[in-house]
């Protein structure tokens, strides 16, 4: 039996859905492209992001990498040989694994991270599906610990 089952099935289909939906942009939209799905409110925009989550650290690419390393590594580690998981802390670390492995990917082999993801009507940042892992999974942690008696 595979300790922290959701863990893993979470980590990779999260790690799976970022990918294929960066690909999928790559190959139907030019860099600065952008397609509406909603005018003025929802779009898919191809942008290539050098910062962090949301365009944070614009020029950190380089720590950022080996960050992703170190988080995704502390991650499999805390699977493998931390304690028992909660299953809603399986959600949220296989979550904010997704992320840091599909963030990190891109960032090795191209320097900066592929977001599409164009949330007008709020002017917010341009992201994607990996940097919704990263927050959902702080959503379910958080979630869990605010449950947790004193």
């Amino acid at each position: 039996m595979v300790k922290h089952r959701t863990f893993w099935v979470v980590a990779g289909l999260g790690l799976l859905l970022d990918q294929l939906s960066k690909q999928w942009v790559v190959q139907q939209l030019g860099l600065g492209e952008s397609w509406p799905l909603w005018t003025g409110v929802l779009h898919v925009t191809y942008v290539l992001n050098t910062g962090a989550a949301f365009s944070l650290f614009g020029q950190g690419t380089i720590w950022l990498r080996w960050l992703s390393v170190a988080v995704s590594g502390a991650l499999m580690v805390l699977a493998v040989a931390g304690p028992r998981l909660s299953r809603l802390e399986q959600w949220g670390y296989g979550f904010i694994l997704a992320g840091a492995v599909g963030n990190g990917i891109d960032r090795f082999r191209l320097g900066a991270v592929i977001d599409f993801i164009d949330v007008r009507a709020i002017g917010f940042p341009i992201f994607n599906l990996a940097d919704t892992w990263i927050n959902l999974g702080l959503i379910c942690l958080f979630w869990h610990y605010l449950r947790q008696p004193r």
